[in-house]
């Protein structure tokens, strides 16, 4: 896709005041990103380039009690390992038409395109990406990530941090624009963009071999509203894609104008209020009790300490007397001053079995908040595997809080991923040509991961449920159940655990095989039947070939019926 740079200075002009207003609509979600941030995800966040030079110093003064972040890492991995774990599939490709996806061919197809897209996942980084994602959204209501397509490894993720971007919906609430800020050294943009295509100054900078000048940079991507259908280069893509120099007004052209035919921008969120762009989040809603959690421990660890060496008051005399507090020292009084003595100011009574049992009870609320019971579920130490029916029966209650935070991100990550991802194979040649029977039929994804599973645990309880009943009824009639469909049910069965296409048989060849098979039972019955008639040609055969002077011995037989029937 070449650069294309169509009326250059409107297009800055515009982004840099949109820009302004997509940042004034941010500052309000700010601070409270900010104390999230302090409470749950210390590192996490770039509110001004300028952090970018503070990101190696401390940022956990406000942490006493671990909890918090630990609550935040257990949903990271748990919505990793939950829903998109690289050790097991989570998605399939069919089609919405069931009769359909049962094709041999069709289903064979489906198979292969499924596991080379898992094989582009595996290559490239998104297994890296994916768990900043789900951090940043358990804590902060919002993630996103730029899908890019590369050379390499077909596509590559790039995760962006809460406080380095801005977003913007469509009409239909979906999130179509992202701009985000970045500084580079001049060396950087000039190996990026070309030494053409900086401004002066960057290039006068570089040329004088200041390498490590920073230099702050604006990238624009949003729909394209000027585009111009039948051409193929930036003009012609849906989605536009602009780099601007900042603080750089004497320099109006882009540092690169690019663009995308499906937006590679995949910004989800945990839950949506009213009209905001930006998301809410389990963080949010836990955020009283962290603070009251990091405040009791501190109050407690004062307390102890006054307790264990308490605020003392004692006689003027001693003023500059030597005074010991050390275990096993003396201190040597008058004995007759009965006040020479060091006493503490206030009793501390501290209750431990009190402060322990209030401090458990918000580490509780913490972790139920972040989902920790239901995801330390799926990686428990002492079993080596478990079911999404254990998890069903057990969580029922948490998966069903969490059902439309699965449907969100189906809608908002996971679709657009796989779409976007599709794509760019298929434009790349990696995508074998459908059979015939697909032509024109849209593709449907099926998700198959743990949590996905566990969500239609229902489904399946109510197959099991019909299966027992129904052999109920056989044994009671001593005959089949012929109002159960088994063919289907084995197949939704199967679908919903996730099973591989390979392992249920299509039901055209499911056909054939049943065809053959009643074929040869058919042969087999008529050989059956005509096995007596063999024998007794056989016999009739034999008879007649044995000699008995005159004639054979069936001719006697014969001979001797027809004498008899003479005389008579």
């Amino acid at each position: 896709m070449a650069d294309q740079p169509i009326d250059i200075e409107p297009k800055r002009k515009r982004a840099e005041r949109r820009w302004s207003a997509m940042k004034t609509d941010r500052t309000q979600f700010e601070p409270h990103w900010r104390e999230l941030a302090e409470y749950f995800m210390p590192r996490r966040g770039r509110w001004e380039l300028g952090e970018d030079a503070k990101r190696g110093q401390k940022k956990h003064q406000k942490i006493v009690d671990g909890t918090t972040i630990f609550a935040a890492r257990i949903l990271q991995s748990g919505m990793m390992a939950g829903l998109t774990s690289p050790a097991r599939p989570w998605f399939m490709l069919t089609t919405p038409d069931p009769d359909l996806a049962e094709f041999g061919s069709v289903k064979e197809w489906l198979h292969q395109v499924t596991q080379r897209m898992r094989d582009v996942f595996a290559k490239s980084n998104l297994y890296n990406a994916l768990p900043t994602i789900y951090g940043e959204l358990g804590t902060f209501g919002t993630g996103a990530i730029l899908a890019l397509e590369d050379p390499k490894d077909v596509m590559r993720y790039y995760p962006q941090t809460i406080g380095s971007y801005w977003l913007a919906e469509s009409a239909r609430g979906d999130v179509d624009t992202l701009y985000r800020q970045r500084r580079y050294t001049v060396r950087q943009l000039v190996q990026e963009f070309g030494i053409d295509n900086v401004s002066p100054k960057s290039r006068d900078q570089f040329r004088r071999g200041n390498y490590e000048a920073t230099v702050d940079v604006l990238h624009v991507v949003e729909p394209n509203d000027e585009r111009v259908l039948g051409r193929m280069d930036a003009a012609g893509m849906a989605i536009r894609s602009c780099y601007f120099e900042q603080a750089c007004d004497d320099y109006a052209a882009p540092l690169s104008e690019r663009g995308y035919r499906e937006s590679p921008i995949l910004a989800p969120r945990w839950t949506l209020i009213g009209g905001d762009v930006y998301g809410s989040s389990p963080g949010m809603d836990a955020l009283g009790d962290a603070k009251a959690l990091q405040f009791q421990q501190r109050r407690k660890a004062v307390a102890i300490d006054k307790m264990i060496d308490p605020p003392l008051t004692g006689p003027s005399a001693l003023k500059n007397q030597r005074v010991s507090l050390l275990p096993g020292d003396v201190t040597y009084v008058d004995i007759n001053s009965e006040s020479a003595r060091l006493r503490s100011i206030y009793d501390v009574r501290l209750e431990p079995s009190m402060l322990l049992e209030d401090t458990r009870a918000i580490q509780e609320r913490v972790n139920s908040a972040f989902y920790a019971d239901l995801f330390l579920m799926l990686s428990m130490s002492d079993r080596r595997q478990i079911t999404a029916r254990e998890i069903e029966e057990r969580h029922e209650e948490k998966l069903l809080m969490l059902g439309p935070v699965l449907e969100r991100l189906n809608d908002e990550l996971l679709d657009p991923l796989i779409d976007r991802t599709f794509a760019a194979m298929l434009r790349g040649g990696q995508i074998p040509p459908p059979p015939r029977e697909l032509e024109g039929v849209d593709l449907k994804v099926e998700y198959v991961s743990i949590l996905a599973q566990a969500q239609k645990m229902v489904a399946l309880g109510a197959i099991d449920r019909l299966a027992m009943f129904a052999g109920t009824v056989a044994q009671i009639t001593q005959q089949p159940v012929d109002k159960v469909d088994w063919d289907q049910a084995i197949d939704e069965y199967g679908q919903a655990l996730g099973v591989s296409p390979r392992v249920i048989v299509p039901d055209d060849k499911v056909a054939e095989a049943r065809g053959a098979r009643a074929q040869q039972q058919q042969a087999q019955q008529v050989a059956m039947m005509a096995q007596p008639m063999a024998q007794a040609a056989s016999a009739a055969k034999a008879m007649s070939e044995t000699k008995t002077g005159t004639g054979s011995a069936l001719d006697a037989v014969l001979g001797g019926a027809g004498a008899a029937s003479g005389a008579a």
